[in-house]
């Protein structure tokens, strides 16, 4: 089953910018398609594998941090294509 998966992950700390470099580095190097905007990244591929990443990355950048948050979107199907038609 494919997924789309939108992440917003803020560190709550003065260095927060170290801390999202290096966790949408390790989802660029996990081989899925990595989309980026300024305000999330999103993620597509088959569920077992994207999840099993996300645990391990959210986990951790989590240990490299004192305080934070993510906000997960998931959405069965594969919207990497998505275009808007309006």
């Amino acid at each position: 089953m494919k997924i789309s998966v939108e992440l917003t992950f803020s560190p709550l700390q003065d260095d927060f910018e170290e801390h999202i470099i290096d966790f949408i580095k390790k989802l660029r190097s996990s081989g899925f398609t990595v989309l980026e905007n300024p305000l999330s990244t999103q993620v597509f591929g088959e569920y077992e594998a994207v999840m099993k990443t996300l645990h391990t990355e959210i986990k951790t950048a989590f240990e490299m941090m004192d305080k934070g948050l993510l906000f997960m979107k998931i959405v069965k199907s594969d919207r990497s294509e998505y275009e808007p038609n309006f």
